[in-house]
């Protein structure tokens, strides 16, 4: 059921209300109800998974181990609160003897306010409503409002009733979770735009994602979106590491390309490499593969739309030539997988052949040479990942190609490929714009949690009014740089 303007208020308001309560939690109740979230999402039945399948197309294995990852997201960063993490300590003491004398400073982080966040529709579990966005806004201490995606609906009330059913146990206010449909983009934007919401947390389009930037940007206090837009992912394949294997690169290429219907965020879009007798029999395998390959249904009728139309948007340009489209009837609805070619020097001139295709769909650029391939790499836009696929020959020849690509990533993977983003602390999901809208921050590992907080710092203040996690005897035993130095001691 759709909420309307006058619902919307009634919510934020509720929120507001909310995070007056839950931002005096202690710790110890902040941690207890994320391990209660994780309890109840763990204890949903096959209901759950028989939803989304039909919802989403996505297979029962891929689902069942979203499921888990779901899980593991709200107890590992449930982890990390308890750790101090995410509170990122320091206590520098007070020393009269100083001239000035120097006060007593100690800092903590807390939570922002009120956040919203956008489901995606890729990952109907842990991308949408119980999602890394809305674990890590609670693990700072933050009130969450979640506008469900409208291709899941039924698998995103199954976990959003989930939670509620959480926060009722853990005895927190109505308001500390909300979840929300709503029909128009204006109901959605206002979401955004309320003065009550201090951080909208999005994963999808670049075209969503900026229209958000643009409504939180007007807003007269400003607040922060972070969000995830989609990349095309780069792949890099050096001469030596093509000499050595070019077929089966491609074939393990392919393999990344076709998994999940291309439907990553991370999916490798782009294939850039010197033109040479090798790149045409990596061209040349990975078109049979192509040719080979059973196109899939995707997430959902809309995106299937975009698909098509995207691709052929790319490949009608100036340049482009298409190698192999998969030879099996598509369905409507499905993905057919897509390779085509460029040069580089249409590349250069042409910003649309780095426009993502979400989906099953590559690109080749074919450089004359060495000096061309870095040209293409420094036109680049931002980028989530790229991909070496290069011998430690190549990679100590192209120095500077490597601190290029370096520039443009938020992770850059040597002979591996992108697809498959690990959920831990040294994890980063983020890239420079436009990838991401703050190349600072991830949206996956605990450490997107700092996302959702700002830091507070209390001079001279007694110990006993102090926030537990800066109290001089450190009753938490957690981590806490005082004087410059790490440690879990009490300060001295």
């Amino acid at each position: 059921m759709s909420v309307s303007k006058e619902g919307i208020e009634g919510i934020v308001q509720q929120a507001q209300q909310a995070f007056t309560v839950i931002s005096k939690l202690s710790l110890a109740q902040r941690i207890a109800f994320m391990r209660t979230v994780a309890d109840e999402i763990e204890a949903l039945g096959p209901e759950l998974i028989t939803t989304a399948q039909r919802e989403s197309h996505l297979p029962e294995g891929r689902l069942v181990g979203e499921k888990g990852r779901t899980i593991f997201q709200w107890r590992s960063y449930a982890d990390a609160v308890e750790r101090g993490d995410s509170l990122d300590i320091s206590i520098d003491t007070a020393n009269a003897e100083r001239t000035p004398p120097k006060p007593d400073i100690r800092k903590t982080n807390v939570g922002l306010g009120p956040v919203t966040v956008f489901g995606a529709s890729n990952f109907p579990f842990a991308f949408s409503t119980a999602g890394g966005d809305t674990a890590g806004a609670f693990a700072a201490g933050c009130s969450v409002i979640v506008k469900a995606h409208p291709g899941h609906p039924e698998t995103s009330q199954i976990m959003a009733d989930a939670i509620l059913r959480a926060v009722e146990k853990s005895g927190l206010p109505q308001g500390t979770f909300s979840h929300v449909f709503c029909e128009t983009n204006e109901e959605a934007q206002l979401l955004v735009s309320h003065p009550l919401i201090k951080a909208v947390g999005f994963t999808g389009s670049y075209r969503g994602g900026k229209a958000l930037m643009d409504v939180a940007a007007a807003r007269p206090e400003p607040i922060p979106v972070y969000a995830e837009m989609g990349s095309v992912n780069p792949v890099f394949i050096l001469p030596e590491k093509l000499k050595a294997s070019a077929s089966e690169l491609a074939k393990q290429y392919v393999g990344s390309l076709t998994l999940g219907v291309g439907q990553f965020c991370t999916n490798p879009g782009l294939a850039i490499g010197v033109q040479s007798p090798e790149l045409d029999e990596f061209i040349e395998t990975f078109s049979a593969e192509i040719k080979n390959a059973v196109p899939a249904p995707m997430l959902h009728a809309g995106i299937a739309k975009a698909y098509i139309s995207n691709k052929e948007k790319l490949t009608s340009q100036t340049g482009v030539q298409v190698e192999a489209i998969a030879e099996a009837e598509a369905a409507e609805g499905f993905g057919a997988p897509v390779v085509a070619t460029a040069l580089g020097v249409d590349f250069l001139v042409n910003d649309a052949l780095q426009e993502e295709v979400f989906g099953p769909f590559a690109l080749i650029i074919k450089c004359k040479d060495e000096a061309e391939m870095l040209a293409v790499t420094e036109k680049l836009h931002g980028q989530l990942t790229a991909t070496l696929l290069a011998t430690t020959g190549d990679v100590a020849a192209n120095a500077e190609l490597v601190a290029t690509i370096q520039s443009k990533c938020g992770r850059i993977i040597f002979n591996n490929f992108p697809t498959g983003v690990e959920v831990c602390k040294a994890m980063h999901h983020g890239g420079p714009f436009p990838s991401s809208s703050n190349a600072q921050f991830t949206s996956v590992g605990s450490d997107s949690i700092k996302r959702f907080v700002r830091p507070l710092s209390f001079q001279n203040w007694p110990d006993e009014f102090l926030p537990e996690e800066l109290k001089t005897s450190n009753p938490l035993g957690i981590w806490r740089t005082v004087n410059n130095e790490l440690t879990k001691a009490a300060v001295s």
